[in-house]
């Protein structure tokens, strides 16, 4: 089969830097999926989405210059209907046939189901690729997710940004299609100001390098790659790091198409501002890379990106720190404005600040996660004068000048403010941490009173929100519930937290009563459970495993985690899938059991050797577990039931649980209830059997 290359190229006006890497992907999985359709062989490679501020391509290494051949099938009447007693066509099948274009007699017969029919089969060669590239282009153009396209001139159509150029070539020819009021050829354009003028592409595959040529790094990867390593290079020059996120890394590949690295600096004073203000600024502003020292602080440099390689860069970095200088003036200004106020007059202005019109004011939360941290600290170590400290100033900051600016700051401007103002370091880092884990990826809190202070915040957040009736509904979450019972479930388990979860949600709840709302802590405490199937399921672990130990509610989510690593070695036994099954056979028994179940069997009814000898499995399997279960070793546990495997076996071969004697059967019954108590002590554990 004969392939050629095939290049798309879109040129167009800049494209929206966040939306563009999905434009890009879109063209380049509808062009795949129309060609597919239409069964045009493809051979990829490692064919990938290219794209830049101006254009969106796809560049397939082969593509068949025609479809294979096209072969039809049509279905006509069934013999009882098309031919009639004499054997000859009646006016359905002439109907038929007249309709395709073909005499009656050239039909072919087939039996389906129903019996015999006519059938239509013909053969016609395959389409030229050439000629199918513009519904090739249409479908991709039409699947692409542009939900509010710009219109430009007097016509219908519209796109994410108005197209000026359009290159179309299967190998080294022209396809005859059009876009968009665009018709293709084979020149497109290079970089704005190095080379404006068009550039003719011979082939699809000199498209990267004739780009390069033209001051265009066309491949993102490759774009990707050369701005971190101007940076760090850059970096490096004034005895540095860069700091080079993963977000202002593509923003800034997706804003260059030339990208050349310019040093710049700031006045020194700027430092004693919080570094964290001016690298939001520096990131989400203006797209610059920080540089850091060796222990992580900032320095008074940091990188711009410029989209040209100029011939004077020095008015290029005269710009860039031009720009920033306002930007760190009031950055400085609000600081400074804050700390004359202080942290803890700040506080005073909660009051009338409105949290939630049902759960009241800011500082009404405040109390509720003071109370609650006090107590947790004193259940987990920490101080809880402290605890309650810091959840009294953890919010102080909301009334800042510099949270008023920077909103990404609240917790880290209170953690500045708290140790201006003399408090204990312990109180001021937890003020800060009280907001960790702060997205999906983000650590938990690492200090003891960081960790109280996060729990505490997030148990009133839910209790508040669900009792008040603000439980999330589909994609709606107004007061983020599902990511603060993500990060409370988070905190305490990574934390090795051993608290009682139900307890602490009773006592968030009970602290509403005073407004006069109530959570219903049951519903609350599954919700939590839901968010973890998702954080299990990200590590690996089995959804039968998760419904093993959630069917228990543990009340200590600490406790959970250990039960469900336990399940992870246990399920890895041999003796595994057989216990699970038995006791899932048990369940089902012990469902049906139509009589009173004793408490425990009497050995003086036992009758067969193998129900002696699965009771004295289960006695002894209960006195080797019960110090293993007291101190929460439950791999040991399961260790030891596993070992009941040959006389659970051996009992469910000779022995008949429903004896025709009620005494014989109870007490057969009351075996395996006690049986199933232990083997399912630490999970349910019939879960694991398929």
């Amino acid at each position: 089969m004969s392939m050629q290359p095939l290049l798309i190229e879109l040129g167009t006006e800049e494209l929206p830097v966040k939306a563009l890497p999905g434009l890009a992907q879109a063209l380049f999985d509808g062009v795949i999926a129309a060609l597919e359709k239409r069964g045009i062989a493809i051979e990829r490679g490692d064919a990938k989405p290219l794209y830049s501020p101006r254009r969106l391509a796809v560049l397939l290494p082969g593509v068949a210059i025609e479809q294979p051949a096209q072969t039809s099938e049509v279905l006509g009447p069934y013999l009882n209907i098309a031919l009639d007693a004499d054997g000859q066509p009646t006016r359905a099948l002439l109907g038929f046939a007249a309709k395709l274009g073909v005499e009656w007699t050239q039909l072919e017969r087939i039996t389906d189901g129903k019996g015999e029919r006519f059938v239509h089969r013909a053969t016609t060669p395959g389409a030229l690729t050439l000629d199918l590239l513009q519904g090739v282009l249409d479908e991709a153009l039409a699947g692409m997710p542009i939900p509010k396209p710009m219109r430009w001139g007097d016509h219908a159509y519209g796109f994410a940004r108005p197209l000026h150029w359009q290159v179309v070539l299967l190998g080294g020819t022209v396809a005859n299609v059009h876009a968009l009021g665009i018709r293709a050829g084979r020149h497109t354009r290079g970089h704005r100001f190095h080379a404006p003028g068009n550039v003719s592409i011979a082939q699809p595959q000199d498209y990267a390098q004739a780009m390069r040529q033209a001051f265009v790094l066309v491949d993102p990867d490759a774009r990707r790659a050369h701005i971190r390593a101007q940076v760090e290079q850059a970096a490096r020059g004034v005895a540095g790091q860069a700091r080079i996120t993963a977000d202002n890394l593509e923003q800034v590949t997706c804003l260059t198409e030339w990208p050349q690295a310019i040093t710049c600096a700031f006045d020194r004073e700027f430092l004693a501002v919080p570094q964290e203000a001016l690298i939001e600024t520096m990131e989400a502003n203006q797209k610059f890379f920080p540089v850091l020292d060796a222990q992580g602080r900032l320095t008074e440099h940091f990188i711009g990106i410029a989209n040209i390689a100029s011939k004077d860069p020095a008015e290029i970095r005269k710009g860039y720190e031009r720009v920033i200088r306002p930007r760190f003036a009031d950055a400085r200004f609000f600081f400074d404005e804050d700390l004359e106020q202080g942290l803890e007059a700040m506080g005073e202005g909660l009051k009338s600040v409105t949290y939630q019109a049902r759960l009241g004011s800011v500082a009404d939360k405040v109390a509720r996660v003071a109370a609650l941290a006090e107590a947790i600290a004193a259940q987990v170590g920490a101080d809880p004068a402290q605890a309650r400290r810091a959840a009294q100033l953890a919010k102080n900051d909301l009334q800042s000048r510099m949270v008023g600016e920077f909103p990404e700051l609240q917790g880290i401007a209170g953690r500045y403010y708290a140790r201006h103002a003399g408090e204990l370091e312990e109180v001021a880092l937890a003020i800060d941490e009280a907001y960790r884990p702060r997205f999906s990826a983000d650590d938990i809190a690492a200090s003891p009173l960081g960790k109280v202070l996060a729990i505490a915040e997030r148990l009133d957040t839910l209790a508040g929100g669900f009792a008040a009736g603000l439980k999330p509904t589909g994609n709606k979450d107004p007061f983020a519930l599902r990511r603060n019972a993500l990060g409370l479930a988070r905190t305490i388990i990574e934390g090795a937290l051993d608290l009682d979860l139900k307890a602490m949600l009773v006592q968030a709840n009970a602290a509403l009563a005073a407004k006069g709302i109530q959570a219903d802590v049951s519903e609350l405490y599954d919700f939590i459970l839901d968010r973890l199937r998702g954080y299990y399921a990200d590590k690996g672990v089995p959804a039968a495993h998760f419904t093993a130990v959630a069917e228990l509610e543990p009340a200590s989510l600490y406790d959970f985690d250990r039960r469900l690593d336990a399940i992870g070695v246990f399920a890895q036994r041999p003796e595994a899938a057989a216990l699970a099954a038995a006791n899932k056979r048990i369940g089902n028994i012990l469902k049906k059991a139509d009589i009173a179940i004793p408490a425990m069997e009497d050995p003086s009814l036992m009758i067969e050797p193998a129900e002696r000898a699965l009771a004295e499995a289960v006695e002894a399997a209960y006195a080797e577990t019960a110090p293993a279960l007291a101190r929460g070793d439950y791999v040991d546990v399961l260790t030891h039931l596993a070992r009941l495997r040959p006389q659970v076996d051996a009992f469910f071969d000779a022995v008949m649980v429903n004896a025709e004697d009620p005494a014989v059967r109870g007490n057969r019954l009351a075996l395996l209830k006690r049986l199933a108590e232990r083997l399912g002590s630490v999970a349910a554990i019939e879960h694991l059997s398929a």
